[in-house]
């Protein structure tokens, strides 16, 4: 059954593929962004949208035909979680629905739109999903405040523990907040009009009157003569892509790194860049998992990825090392490693040590690796150097050597006399050679590896 977007009817649970099934679930397809997308909504009224038996096996039914169909799947969620009358029924309802997601996670874009409480196991379904939007009356948890308390005594309310902000900046399960169910909507609308159906088809190219020629002479003098000064990563982003158009994705999580959708000489692109404004684009364990969860989702519908890259390096410290930083360090690597969209890669200013080599360096597989003059590519920076290599020497001695270390080794030309940059472009070249490169590379096809897949460092 087709639905028109603009039905009202859905306080009762009369449709879905066709089917009257009882329970807190409607189900139907509806045209967005010019497509055939399947909706799946929750009902909070009665009950408080408990998901029952027959809800689990109402979303699982409509995720099949999403899969099977090749439609993306469109998820607003609220659920007070598993109907206590169902009982042991309704968590396997919610198992079934929860293995049907997964298989479709990569196959076709999942959107979730969050508008009210998702509480206990159903609240993974929020994991499962590409993109995720709250509004501000939503909440999301696994054990909720009352749990809480009882097992460590401190009390918090449910606003604090996973409310919309507590999502978007804590934990990263928000990718987009949303004031009300419409502007909820209005997101999911302007997504799903730049991704493709499914990982089978590629991103309808727009004409854009934005030309690729354009010079960003803005670029110039963006860069600090400093070596610690900052600037805004996503100014630089605004005047590469069309029309200064950019879809921030997790804007407030790990927020050292920027990731987001946006469009470059017409073409669907994703984009990912370090940030020197936030903790001077240190990577980090949220930031690592950021941005390799975003690479993957570029690489699973076939959007050309452009690296920014000015990082100094993995954050240091006991904390970071213990809570993981190899394991989720390599996270990022990893999918890089993997991916087999076109992907190029522009070094703005700091490139040291294995933050430039996850950051898509020539050594990862990138296509294409540009440079700007003020980039420094190296194993570690001439401060760090001269801590190593100079400790016994005077002040002025490791003065000395870390100037005369900038001047030799902290420039983009011995990388581009050995292959390991393609080109060392002006700033305001920028969009230009961008453009020129994503056209010789849209069409880049790669092998598919031959295990039933990879065992990634999660």
């Amino acid at each position: 059954m087709i639905l028109d977007r603009n039905e009202t009817s859905r306080s009762q649970p009369q449709f879905g593929l066709g089917i009257r099934i009882p329970g807190s679930t409607v189900t139907g397809i509806e045209t967005i962004a010019g497509r055939p997308a399947m909706v799946i909504s929750s009902i909070p009224a009665p009950n408080r949208g408990a998901l029952t038996q027959e809800d689990g096996i109402k979303i699982a039914n409509a995720i099949k035909v999403a899969v099977k169909n090749e439609l993306p799947i469109v998820l607003y969620l609220s659920t007070s979680g598993a109907s206590i009358h169902d009982g042991i029924a309704a968590l396997n309802g919610w198992g079934r629905a929860a293995r049907e997601l997964a298989a479709a996670s990569g196959v076709v874009p999942i959107l979730a739109g969050l508008f009210g409480p998702a509480v206990s196991g159903p609240a993974l379904l929020l994991g499962l999903a590409d993109i995720v939007i709250s509004t501000p009356d939503s909440y999301a948890f696994v054990s909720g405040p009352e749990m809480v308390k009882g097992y460590t005594g401190v009390e918090v309310a449910a606003v604090d523990l996973g409310g919309s902000y507590t999502l978007a900046t804590k934990t990263g399960v928000s990718h987009l907040e949303a004031q009300n169910m419409q502007e909820m909507k209005e997101q999911v609308e302007e997504i799903l009009s730049i991704l493709p159906r499914s990982t089978n088809y590629v991103s309808q190219v727009i004409e854009t009157n934005d030309p690729v020629g354009r010079l960003c002479d803005s670029l110039t003098s963006l860069i600090p003569n400093s070596p610690t000064g900052s600037y805004d990563v996503r100014d630089i982003i605004s005047e590469i892509v069309d029309d200064e158009y950019f879809l921030e994705l997790r804007p407030l999580w790990a927020p050292q790194l920027v990731t987001g959708i946006a469009r470059i000489g017409g073409h669907a692109v994703g984009i990912l860049a370090n940030q020197p404004r936030v903790l001077a684009g240190t990577l980090d364990i949220p930031a690592s998992q950021k941005g390799a969860r975003f690479v993957r989702f570029c690489d699973a519908f076939n959007l050309p990825l452009i690296s920014l890259e000015d990082t100094p390096g993995f954050l240091p410290g006991k904390d970071v090392e213990w809570r993981g930083m190899i394991r989720h360090g390599a996270e990022l690597a990893f999918s890089y490693a993997a991916c087999g969209v076109p992907r190029i890669c522009l070094i703005l200013r700091k490139a040291y040590g294995g933050a430039y080599i996850v950051m898509d360096s020539k050594g990862m597989g990138s296509d294409v690796v540009f440079a700007w003059p003020s980039a420094e590519i190296a194993v570690m920076g001439a401060q760090g150097a001269a801590q190593i290599l100079m400790r016994r020497a005077t002040n002025q001695e490791r003065a000395q050597y870390q100037e005369d270390y900038q001047a030799r080794y902290l420039t983009p030309y011995i990388a581009a006399e050995r292959g390991f940059v393609d080109e060392v472009i002006e700033p305001r070249d920028t969009r230009k050679s961008i453009a020129l490169a994503l056209e010789l590379i849209i069409a880049k096809k790669e092998s598919i590896r031959m295990a039933k897949h990879a065992n990634s460092p999660m």
